[in-house]
């Protein structure tokens, strides 16, 4: 059963993992991503993005490939696997997908390619679970609310005046 769900986040996630596996190791985390022992670690992946005089031809095969594990018995999965199994083309299943894939990036000290495409993803899942309906523009004002909630930094006014050094 689970195996169908390994295969169907594979086509989701395409190049951006190896391979997905069913973990025996994982204990409280829903899922977690391995590189494999060629590839860069996170770390490394985040300096040498950052190197100013890169090679982008190095950075395609020394880039860690993937794969990610989830754990079989999390609540999250199994669930997962019910909606995927009742609907593989349910644009939530892949976005739930696309999703946890992203979070278990970040939290593994990877970076994303495009964080703005993760937030509106997060935002469309915050939308769905208070049941707003398809209107864009409610997720707007809802990040504009945020927005307004924000108190401005300390110093904010001068924060574009260089320090000055006697």
């Amino acid at each position: 059963m689970l195996n169908s769900l390994g295969k169907l986040m594979k086509e989701i996630l395409d190049k951006k993992v190896e391979k997905v596996t069913v973990s025996n190791h994982l204990v409280s985390s829903l899922c977690c991503i391995i590189t494999s022992t060629c590839g860069w670690i996170a770390n490394i992946e985040q300096i040498m993005k950052a190197q100013a005089l890169r090679d982008n031809s190095t950075m395609g095969y020394m880039m860690a490939k993937k794969h990610l594990e989830i754990d079989p018995e999390h609540p999250i999965v199994e669930t997962l696997q019910q909606k995927a199994d009742t609907d593989k083309n349910d644009k939530a299943v892949k976005d739930l997908v696309v999703l946890l894939f992203e979070t278990v990036l970040l939290s593994s000290g990877f970076s994303l390619d495009n964080s703005q495409t993760h937030s509106n993803r997060i935002y469309r899942m915050i939308k769905l679970g208070l049941g707003i309906d398809d209107d864009d523009s409610a997720v707007e004002e809802l990040a504009a609310l945020v927005a307004d909630d924000i108190p401005p930094l300390e110093g904010e006014e001068g924060a574009s005046r260089m320090e000055e050094v006697d």
